[in-house]
This record gives C-alpha cells, sequence and structure tokens, in this order.
C-alpha cells in the first residue's frame, strides 16, 4: 500500500486519503487546468454598487454630492489628504471643520444676591407716649388708629394702579456673506483654501434672539441635529464647525459671544485674533461675529 510524505497509508497513490498531501512521485496529469482563482470581492456588495457610492478612505462615510470634503471626519477628496484629529486646529490658517470632540461643560455660575435684613428678630423701636394724646390705653400702652379709608380721608393719597414696566428692546442677527472678511481669511488661509470662492448671491438672513442661547453651526447630517442659525444651508459654508459658536444672553438682556473652541475659531470686528474658546466676549449694537470662510453676524438691537 503506497505511503504519502508524511506517513500515512492511502489506497489511492496521487492522494493521500488522510491530510491530501500529493503522494511522492505523483505528478500532475497531462494537461490538467488549474483551478480558477476566487472572484474579487467588494465592500458592501457587488463592483456595481462599488462604483455608485465613493466611500471615504478614513471613516468608509459615503460622499455626499462630489463635496470635496468628508462630512463625517474633513477627509479632503480634491488633495486625497486625511485629516488627523490629534492635530490642534491653527488659528490663523484656514482648514475644513472636522467634528468637534465632546468638550467638558463649562462650570454653570450663580448669580449672588445679598440677603435683606431679617424682619422678625428686630428690635422694635420704642414708641414715646405723651400722656396728653388720647391714645393711650388703661395700661398706658400706645395705641395706633386704624388707617381711614381714601373716600373718608380726602388727604390719603391713593396711589392707583401699578404701572405696567416698559417691554425690553429685542435684539436681531444679521447673518450674510462678507466680501472684506473673506479676503482677510483667504490672506491667512494655506493652500487648502486655495479652491473657495465667495457666493456670488447670498440673500441676507435675519434671526431673532430669544433667551437663554443662540447656537451657531452646521447641521449634522449623520444625526440630524440642526444649530440654530444654520450656515449648512445653500450656499453652505465650509469653514463652520458644527458646534461653532453660542450667543449667551446676559442679565441686563444684551448678549455675549461664546466660541465653541471651533476648528477657525471666531472674530470680531475684523480682528484677525481669533476669541478665546469657552470665555464669553460682550457684543454691543452693531458688532459683527465672524466665522467660517465668508459669514459674518453682525447683531443689533430691534
Amino acid at each position: 500500500m503506497p505511503t504519502c510524505p508524511n506517513g500515512h497509508q492511502s489506497v489511492a497513490d496521487d492522494w493521500c486519503e488522510v491530510c491530501g498531501h500529493r503522494m511522492t512521485g505523483v505528478s500532475a496529469p497531462t494537461g490538467a487546468v488549474p483551478p480558477p482563482p476566487a472572484p474579487p470581492s467588494y465592500p458592501g456588495g457587488t463592483a456595481e454598487a462599488t462604483m455608485q457610492a465613493e466611500l471615504c478612505p478614513q471613516c468608509r462615510t459615503p460622499r455626499e454630492a462630489q463635496a470635496p470634503f468628508c462630512e463625517e471626519c474633513a477627509y479632503n477628496f480634491l488633495t486625497g489628504t486625511a485629516s488627523p484629529y490629534v492635530t490642534p486646529p491653527q488659528p490663523h490658517g484656514f482648514q475644513s471643520a472636522p467634528p468637534p470632540p465632546p468638550q467638558p461643560t463649562p462650570p454653570h455660575t450663580f448669580d449672588y444676591h445679598g440677603s435683606r435684613p431679617s424682619r422678625i428678630n428686630r428690635p422694635a423701636e420704642p414708641l414715646t407716649p405723651q400722656h396728653t394724646s388720647p391714645g393711650l390705653d388703661g395700661d398706658g400702652d400706645w395705641m395706633l388708629p386704624p388707617p381711614a379709608p381714601a373716600p373718608d380721608n380726602p388727604y390719603a393719597y391713593d396711589p392707583g394702579p401699578p404701572a405696567a414696566a416698559p417691554a425690553p428692546a429685542g435684539w436681531i442677527a444679521v447673518i450674510a456673506p462678507d466680501r472684506d472678511y473673506f479676503r482677510s481669511m483667504m490672506n491667512r488661509s494655506g493652500p487648502e483654501a486655495a479652491g473657495l470662492n465667495l457666493p456670488a448671491y447670498s440673500p441676507e438672513q435675519q434671526c431673532r434672539l430669544t433667551g437663554p442661547q443662540v447656537t451657531i453651526g452646521r447641521r449634522r447630517h449623520s444625526t440630524g441635529e440642526s444649530p440654530d442659525i444654520d450656515l449648512s444651508r445653500p450656499p453652505e459654508d465650509p469653514g463652520v464647525s458644527h458646534q461653532h459658536a453660542v450667543l449667551v444672553e446676559q442679565p441686563d438682556g444684551s448678549w455675549a459671544v461664546v466660541d465653541q473652541d471651533s476648528t477657525n475659531g471666531t472674530t470680531i470686528n475684523g480682528s484677525e485674533d481669533p476669541i478665546q474658546p469657552y470665555v464669553p466676549v460682550p457684543l454691543h449694537d452693531g458688532d459683527r461675529v465672524h466665522v467660517g470662510a465668508w459669514t459674518t453676524i453682525t447683531v443689533r438691537r430691534g
């Protein structure tokens, strides 16, 4: 009985029936055709399905409508460069905005109000009785007469109904592309911003500010979360982060802006230096808040 190179005895003389090894001295039959290779596999289905949707090589998210950047990780399809999360944002250079990492919630502050003096333990103010006054009772205690009603007392002061407090003046935010800010941003940006163009036409938008806060950013398509001022609407500003900044109402009715550690930062009134993240900056009537590549938000007392 033939024996294979591994020491197994097999009835067949071409292949071992135990381990499948070719028997010693047996060659492949003349004209034998090797088995065809396995067909290539495609992630997610067939080749036709793969050609229909281009996937981001970094996070495997489908590319949306030939967008230059990935919606989730900001991968640059035009240059083929990835956007690592560990790279800190450059305040003076333009970058596409990746989704921000979870940020710690700022500590809540409480307004301190001084307590009023207690009326329970206050010492009574002594009254000096006059023996000639008819306001003394039999024990010599001071007796005060009750106040007379207004109709019976012509000299009594009638304040009338309380006057209604005047309604506080509201604030509005005017959102529009800013050509001067766009030129300043392009001068500070790197080669990644070379393909950006200022929208030829974009109507001015207005948003009434109602407390306690108004969020600024871009809609996240994966979760459907939308900020109060959504800059993902056409023409979309690609330099705005999903959670870019917040307008916060102040106790006196005015407003302040707080940057949420955005990728490209937030500037005010044409300044090139971005404001510090998570620090409220008070705003006045007519102040301009610059975000993204070309968007300016002007706050006005309405």
